[in-house]
């Protein structure tokens, strides 16, 4: 420990509170209503909170005063806390803990950091308990330890990191605008080529150009832990133009052989979520053993007549989601009727105009990728620096 620095529990240095049980109203009746869902990106939109009713005798109990902090404490944001500035006449909702400190040397914008450090976040982990969320109360809030520096040193601390932080989250905002740009390029290219399209394309029926378009057996099949050599997807493994198979669902043999009796499988497939959610599309690119579980369609392209890659990028468009969507039925989940996934309008060139499409899309694909990684892996740099810029500031080493 840096000399001149102390390590206190935070039981000892602050009050620590649970909120107040109510319900919320938008009629102005009483104090705004702080509640886990309000704290959104570390702001709150104090126009949007709604009110509630309490006793007055009750309200400076649960008042929210500047230089409070806030924690979720539990459901899938536990930990997640908050430090308030300059509220209006305000109170925290029960699933909030608040801590307000009593030790006049400690800054709350120093002890708000070490909220977000990693040692913090590890240690909500740990003790979080209860609920299949999880949870983290008083108890274990306050019997967190912080290093704590002299008043002067952590006012330099709370300056550097605030100006840090800063600059981290201006390079983030640039990083995620323009990797959603990227995306955003290849999509706008994608719907062009299928909106716009030139002379001599005709609509056919998806079956009409297709070998094979072939529905799962229309019942669960029995499953084991595995892992074992027959495998079956689900409408979870089909998203953004693949078929993922990192969570798929292991079977013995005999139920592989059963479920494939109409038809095997192979690479180039192209498969169609009919339900939960609909309208996802994929490829498969293995040659594992797999079948197909519920609420899926799998096309097999006529070479003859159809690039199976085009096929894949005709239903990631605007115009075959439409025919999809518009095709949907049911009041409480919106599913497609195996008919209709037969019977969707596909637009289509000249096979030689389908592979020249699809190798301009393919390229513009790879470079969207290429660049989306590149972009990913600048956040995730930045969220590291600030993560080692915290040990720094927490360790004396700052």
């Amino acid at each position: 420990m840096k000399a001149g620095w102390q390590v206190k529990e935070l039981g000892v240095v602050s009050a620590i509170n649970y909120g107040y049980t109510e319900s919320a109203t938008s009629e102005p009746i009483g104090p705004r209503f702080l509640r886990i869902t309000d704290i959104q990106d570390d702001c709150v939109d104090w126009a949007s909170v709604p009110y509630c009713k309490i006793e007055s005798a009750e309200i400076q109990k649960y008042r929210l005063l500047s230089g409070d902090i806030v924690f979720a404490r539990t459901g899938a944001t536990t930990g997640k806390s908050f430090l308030v500035k300059e509220p209006p006449d305000a109170v925290f909702a029960s699933y909030l803990i608040r801590l307000r400190l009593l030790d006049k040397k400690l800054l709350p914008e120093f002890v708000s950091l070490f909220f977000q450090t990693a040692g913090y976040w590890q240690s909500v982990k740990d003790g979080s308990s209860g609920s299949a969320q999880g949870g983290f109360n008083a108890s274990k809030l306050g019997a967190l330890s912080i290093p704590i520096p002299p008043l002067a040193e952590q006012q330099r601390i709370v300056g550097i990191l605030d100006e840090a932080f800063d600059g981290i989250a201006t390079a983030k905002a640039t990083a995620e605008q323009n990797l959603h740009n990227a995306r955003a390029l290849f999509e706008s290219h994608l719907q062009s080529v299928f909106s716009q399209r030139g002379e001599g394309w005709e609509r056919v029926r998806i079956e009409d150009a297709c070998e094979s378009v072939m529905d799962c057996v229309n019942k669960t099949a029995t499953k084991v832990d595995g892992p074992t050599p027959f495998k079956m997807i689900r409408t979870t493994n089909v998203r953004n133009g693949r078929v993922n198979l990192d969570s798929v669902y292991y079977v013995t043999e005999d139920v592989y052989r059963i479920w494939t009796r109409r038809q095997v499988p192979q690479r180039g497939d192209v498969i169609l979520t009919r339900e939960a959610p609909m309208g996802e599309v994929g490829m498969l690119l293995s040659d594992d053993k797999i079948f197909l579980g519920q609420r899926l369609v799998s096309y097999r392209a006529n070479p003859s007549k159809l690039n199976n890659r085009f096929l894949l990028y005709a239903l990631q468009s605007g115009d075959l989601q439409g025919q999809i969507h518009a095709l949907a039925s049911g009041s409480t989940v919106q599913h497609m009727r195996v008919p209709d996934t037969k019977n969707l309008q596909l637009p289509l060139p000249s096979l030689k105009e389908q592979d020249e499409t699809v190798a301009t899309l393919d390229a513009l694909r790879e470079e969207t990728q290429r660049l989306a990684s590149l972009y990913q892996r600048k956040l995730a740099a930045l969220d590291e620096l600030k993560k080692s810029l915290l040990h720094q500031a927490f360790s004396g080493a700052l």
